[in-house]
């Protein structure tokens, strides 16, 4: 490696505990990097960084397979010879109990000069990044199952709206939907099914499993959810591979795209923000940003975990991509009806069966528009006030979870994985009611009168066994945030 060569900020990587080496990566096997570059000042400058990453790959000897403006983003491809070479890496072949991976340990190594402007390198090192954020209910334990219309006619969404004109965007990093399955859960619900389209990302692709308790589950609650709720709004589903590359690729490939031009997204996939590289926090972060500039709103399920999001190191985590100050972060209730009323609404926490996530996050500071919302100081007792999560709440106990039919069975399901799709199909009537997008929604819903906009949840807690957690209370809480919508309210008040 040349002595100009110097660490990537934010680039460091080390392995998760259980990895063995398990062998050496075939010198000749070629492997596509997505290389992010900073937000620029103006598209000139960031196409000049883009130069800069092109000369950096002729004089490698990579091939640049793709290059993109408004994605901030090139692609570069070549031999693990020629990558390692490039980037002062060394990659290994690991076993894990979470399955295997093609890894490295330590700092990517760039040119100091183009380090400037570069944010990250992605898609050296391909283990699982993130998981999906659902429930399934044994069925003796479902104490209540809705159809999604009937969630959200509890939650007074806007009558005579069915999100026509809009598109829903949906992220998924694994499994995939049967046509015949959408078409006799729709039909069943006496709607037609809504236009829905795959859309590959770095070689994913729509691929049912055949497994309903897998993947295929995340996906047919989210179509399901988001279609039944707004069914005249078109659905384009990005399907990426779970790595840290097939995540940011996918989102910033909903974010810029001009044929489907989603106006709301909706992801369902997170991990703790202790298993992410910096790199990796701050490229999906800006691509959040990137979306609040075109006006989309980003819809984050904040983990099903409780207050410890599955880390086992008795403190209390936030989950990623949740926590970003740019996303709309959705935690989760239990919610119980009478007479088709809401009768009760509490914090989701059935312990074993999974609590909402929330918290303060460690890696965003508290942004400008949660100054006023009361955001505690962290459980963990360091003192600090971050980013808090989450904004807002909504069903999410699959034992009072969502009817849903995947892979020819139907189910009860729930987990915050419900709550993004069910706020996204709420911002897509709130948009079609409004003629105009939302965008970046936060600033706006923390000015609201919240007794009209939001009912407030003030009972239960997200801690789980030994975990310091939070309480929910009056007013904003790191359990539910602002609390459940009451969509006829926020209408009024947008």
């Amino acid at each position: 490696m040349p002595s100009s060569h110097v660490p990537l900020a934010g680039s460091e990587r080390v392995l998760p505990p259980g990895a063995r080496a398990a062998g050496q990566v075939a010198a000749e096997e070629r492997l596509t990097v997505t290389v992010v570059v900073a937000r620029g000042p103006d598209r000139d400058e960031i196409a000049r960084q883009l130069e800069r990453v092109a000369a950096f790959a002729r004089d490698r000897g990579l091939a640049m397979v793709e290059s993109s403006v408004a994605r901030r983003s090139a692609l570069l491809e070549g031999t693990v010879a020629q990558l390692c070479d490039a980037f002062g890496v060394e990659l290994a072949r690991y076993t894990h109990p979470d399955g295997a991976f093609r890894g490295r340990v330590g700092s990517v190594y760039l040119p100091a000069d183009l380090a400037e402007v570069v944010v990250g390198v992605f898609g050296l090192d391909d283990r699982a990044q993130a998981r999906a954020q659902y429930r399934i209910a044994e069925p003796a334990a479902v104490t209540a199952s809705y159809t999604p219309p009937e969630v959200a006619a509890l939650y007074a969404f806007p009558g005579g709206a069915t999100g026509a004109g809009q598109c829903i965007a949906i992220v998924e990093l694994g499994g995939g939907y049967v046509q015949g399955d959408l078409d006799t859960y729709f039909s069943g619900l006496g709607l037609a099914t809504p236009q829905v389209a795959a859309v590959g990302v770095d070689g994913g692709e729509n691929a049912p499993t055949g497994d309903p308790n897998g993947a295929d589950a995340e996906v047919m609650l989210d179509i399901e959810v988001a279609g039944a709720i707004a069914p005249a709004a078109r659905i384009a589903v990005y399907f990426a591979p779970n790595t840290d590359q097939g995540f940011i690729d996918a989102v910033s490939t909903a974010v810029h795209d001009r044929e489907n031009a989603p106006s709301v997204i909706s992801i369902s996939w997170g991990g703790p923000e202790s298993s992410w590289t910096a790199q990796a926090l701050q490229a999906l972060d800006q691509s959040f940003a990137d979306a609040a500039d075109l006006g989309i709103t980003v819809c984050v399920a904040c983990g099903d975990n409780g207050s410890g999001d599955g880390v086992d190191d008795g403190e209390a985590h936030v989950d990623f991509p949740a926590s970003s100050s740019h996303a709309l972060a959705c935690g989760g209730t239990k919610l119980q009806a009478r007479g088709g009323a809401i009768s009760a609404e509490t914090v989701w926490n059935e312990a074993s069966g999974g609590a909402t996530g929330g918290g303060v996050s460690d890696t965003f500071d508290l942004p400008d528009w949660q100054q006023s919302a009361g955001v505690p100081a962290s459980a963990n007792g360091n003192g600090r006030i971050g980013r808090g999560v989450p904004d807002v709440a909504g069903d999410a106990d699959p034992t009072t979870g969502y009817t849903i039919r995947v892979d020819g069975e139907q189910a009860t399901v729930g987990g915050t994985s419900a709550v993004a799709p069910l706020w996204a199909s709420l911002v897509a009537l709130l948009n079609e009611q409004r003629g105009t997008p939302l965008g970046f929604a936060n600033p706006m819903l923390y000015g609201l009168s919240t007794a009209t906009a939001f009912r407030d949840i003030v009972s239960g807690s997200n801690a789980v066994g030994g975990t310091p957690g939070y309480a929910a209370g009056r007013g904003w809480d790191a359990c539910t945030g602002l609390g459940s919508p009451d969509g006829q309210g926020l209408l009024a008040q947008l």
